[in-house]
């Protein structure tokens, strides 16, 4: 996706593109925002095994303006509140086989802002980047039992098309997979 000129207002959340320059607001709120989603449904030892090895700040820094890689950040009055990212993925699940699809690899918003519209903004923003870039379908993961999450993709017309495992620390946890036809 190179669009890198995106600004977006969607009620009093404000949307762009972010850059390399970036790069540490987006790790550190990607970390931020993941722990505090999930540190209460692990054990603090997974959580730290997790944030050490698999998502470290350098790692998620080097993410940002890397080939393929999309984030956009969300601000609620200047404050940063939340981002997605999105990526073109050479692997795609059985279930979209050669489809032209993107997926959403990451959607957070900060635990202060749900509720006040980050998150169907930044729904709205990434649909609306896939569309503009000629994809046929947006992909995405999601934990089995983040109930909320699911509530929320199924709201905006994803469908379960199977599953996966993702490790966090030393535990396997089932991720659904759901998709929706742009």
């Amino acid at each position: 996706m190179e669009n890198t000129s995106l600004k977006m207002q969607f009620g009093h959340v404000r949307l762009r593109i972010a850059g390399a320059e970036d790069a540490a607001l987006v790790a550190d709120l990607s970390r931020r925002t993941f722990y505090d989603s999930f540190a209460p449904f692990n054990t603090p030892e997974n959580m730290r095994l997790y944030m050490d090895q698999q998502f470290t700040r350098e790692m998620q820094m080097a993410e940002v303006g890397a080939p393929g890689r999309t984030f956009i950040l969300a601000y609620v009055e200047d404050e940063p509140a939340g981002y997605v990212s999105m990526r073109i993925s050479p692997e795609k699940p059985a279930g979209l086989g050669g489809e032209n699809a993107i997926e959403i690899v990451q959607l957070y918003s900060e635990q202060r802002m749900i509720g006040k519209g980050v998150g169907p903004a930044l729904m709205q923003a990434s649909l609306h980047l896939a569309r503009e870039q000629g994809y046929e379908w947006v992909w995405l993961g999601v934990w089995e039992h983040n109930h909320r999450a699911k509530a929320f993709y199924t709201k905006w017309g994803f469908e379960r098309f199977g599953e996966h495992v993702f490790i966090v620390g030393l535990d396997a946890q089932t991720d659904w997979w759901m998709r929706k036809k742009l």
